[in-house]
């Protein structure tokens, strides 16, 4: 199997327990790169791995830190025992042994199945890709004739296929197991604080009945049916087009608002009061506002003097095309004040866009050094 095969399998298999990623929120502006000074030394694939796993470990802390302080989490109340039992009794209901496994079989099982067939060799596309053959005329192939092209090209592939199924499904369904204790938990927790001891007492009644017991052994597992599934999917163009349509409305609503503030924008009465609230000198955030300021107003002025050259060599492109090109294009013969009109712009030019690279490099060097204090690595 090549690496690429395989890497698209994990993928896969990563895609059933995925949780959406944690939102980036940017911290300071503008952001700086971060540049290695030296070649960093060849990691071993056990340090690679430690490093990979020690970076998400930090993200999800993080995450962990955002999502308590955005719902409060980590500030509410301890639940009275007796209402934790009779909720962890409801969820125990809810979420057997398996019923994570259940689901994503349901949804993913035959899904898992046709993606091995897509990269396994009998899509129009691979067949196409490997063949070199329009994928049009490949559509036009039966079932049974597919399937012998690409044991052409791969005799063992049911038996890769059967080898990977039986060694990747094992891995999911033991993190799927291992996933089910936690969500239990979780959702123990919410249930004690949102429903009575006397509500938890006849929900547990009703799942200990055959209809109760049905339900809750189905309820999750039906939530990835294919009918549900294709119900869902069936539902986005017309979400999209209610947003598409809405889209003028709202920009309309939204675009009076006055802009978020920056440091640049300022005045010295708004850098003092600032300076009080965070407990710094105010003239710290003079120095930076300055320095952004002078970052921006030398990128402007690049930007404009690479403009006028663009728009300069245009007219010569332009003129040249229409054969009016001719001596009075060469600089000998200007005046020397045109002459020195035009040295004097192409100076400054030349100048302002040496400013805004040093500006942007003490933005740079201030960043290296403010990060590398708080140990930031130049990996991040």
């Amino acid at each position: 199997m090549t690496m690429t095969k395989m890497k698209l399998l994990l993928l896969a298999g990563a895609a059933v327990v995925a949780a959406p990623p944690a939102l980036a929120m940017q911290k300071e502006a503008p952001q700086a790169e971060i540049l290695a000074t030296d070649a960093p030394a060849e990691l071993s694939s056990e340090q690679m791995a430690a490093q990979a796993k020690a970076k998400m470990q930090k993200e999800i802390d993080e995450a962990i830190k955002l999502i308590e302080k955005i719902y409060g989490v980590d500030q509410l109340p301890a639940i009275p025992p007796a209402q934790l039992t009779l909720a962890k009794k409801t969820t125990g209901a809810l979420v057997p042994t398996g019923s994570l496994e259940k689901m994503m079989d349901n949804l993913y099982g035959k899904l898992f199945r046709g993606f091995l067939g897509e990269f396994g060799g009998v899509s129009d596309l691979m067949l196409s890709y490997k063949t070199g053959v329009e994928s049009e005329k490949i559509a036009a192939l039966d079932d049974a004739t597919r399937e012998k092209i690409a044991d052409i090209f791969d005799p063992q592939r049911k038996a890769r296929e059967e080898q990977i199924m039986a060694n990747v499904k094992p891995i999911m369904s033991e993190v799927l197991r291992d996933l089910e204790v936690p969500m239990r938990d979780g959702m123990a927790a919410a249930f004690a604080r949102k429903f009575s001891a006397d509500q938890l007492t006849q929900m547990n009644a009703f799942f200990a009945t055959p209809a109760g017991s049905a339900y809750a052994n189905e309820w999750m597992a039906l939530q990835a049916d294919p009918e549900v599934m294709l119900a869902i999917i069936r539902s986005v163009p017309p979400m999209i087009d209610k947003w598409v349509d809405r889209a003028p409305e709202l920009e309309g609503k939204f675009k009076d608002l006055p802009k978020e503030k920056q440091l640049t924008d300022l005045s010295d009465a708004e850098l003092t009061k600032l300076a009080g609230l965070l407990q710094v000198d105010v003239q710290t955030l003079k120095d930076q506002r300055d320095l952004y300021k002078s970052v921006d107003d030398a990128a402007m002025e690049a930007t404009d003097a690479a403009e006028a050259a663009i728009a300069a060599g245009e007219a010569s492109d332009a003129a040249m095309a229409e054969g009016d090109y001719g001596p009075w294009y060469e600089r000998e013969n200007w005046s020397a004040e045109d002459l020195a009109k035009v040295e004097a712009i192409e100076a400054e030019s030349n100048e302002i866009f040496g400013r805004s690279m040093e500006a942007q490099q003490a933005a740079i060097d201030n960043a290296r050094k403010r990060l590398a204090k708080e140990g930031a690595s130049p990996s991040e």
